[in-house]
């Protein structure tokens, strides 16, 4: 699947370049995310998300991810979009929430993690109401997560290795003009 939904109405697929995310609060006001609610909800698997925490100009990326360090899922919607031959492209988005403890010196919000004993009433729209469901859309609890500085290779799309999430300590860390590429 395509990350960044491009619903199924959209007249331009770009669309989904804005829409990575979408927030827990207003699933249900806005037209994208409306339809979906009941009937395409979705599950994406992750072992962990970036973050850039600011300090002062310079930002510094972050790995956040369960303590465990088992993989997790995030909840998300997904649809359907037709290109003009016919062909299908299938795109989800992922759902944010308000920071826990951990993540709100990082950032504003945070993906929706969701428990292992919740993501079959998440996934399950014949048997679980939206309403039902939207109780799951909360911050996860910040004593089972962690998270750490990383090398700012992560900026760069063509890197996708174990150093991206290995801990780097502030003396690693580039100033700014600088770039430390592995």
């Amino acid at each position: 699947m395509h990350w960044g939904l491009i619903p199924h109405w959209a007249a331009d697929p770009s669309i989904g370049n804005r829409m990575i995310n979408a927030r827990a609060e207003t699933l249900t006001e806005l037209p994208s995310f409306k339809p979906l609610v009941d009937r395409r909800r979705c599950i994406i698997p992750a072992d962990g998300f970036y973050e850039w925490r600011k300090e002062g100009r310079r930002k510094v990326p972050m790995w956040v991810h369960l303590k465990s360090k088992e993989p997790f899922a995030f909840a998300g919607f997904w649809d359907v979009w037709r290109k003009s031959d016919g062909k299908r492209v299938e795109s989800f988005t992922i759902i944010t929430t308000e920071p826990n403890e951990l993540v709100r010196p990082i950032h504003n919000r945070m993906p929706v993690i969701l428990r292992p004993e919740d993501e079959e009433q998440w996934l399950d729209t014949s048997r679980t109401a939206f309403v039902k469901a939207k109780s799951l859309l909360k911050p996860y609890p910040e004593e089972l997560m962690d998270a750490h500085d990383v090398s700012t290779i992560v900026n760069s799309a063509k890197y996708d290795g174990p150093e991206c999430i290995q801990a780097v300590s502030d003396d690693e860390m580039p100033r700014a003009g600088q770039l430390s590429l592995l």
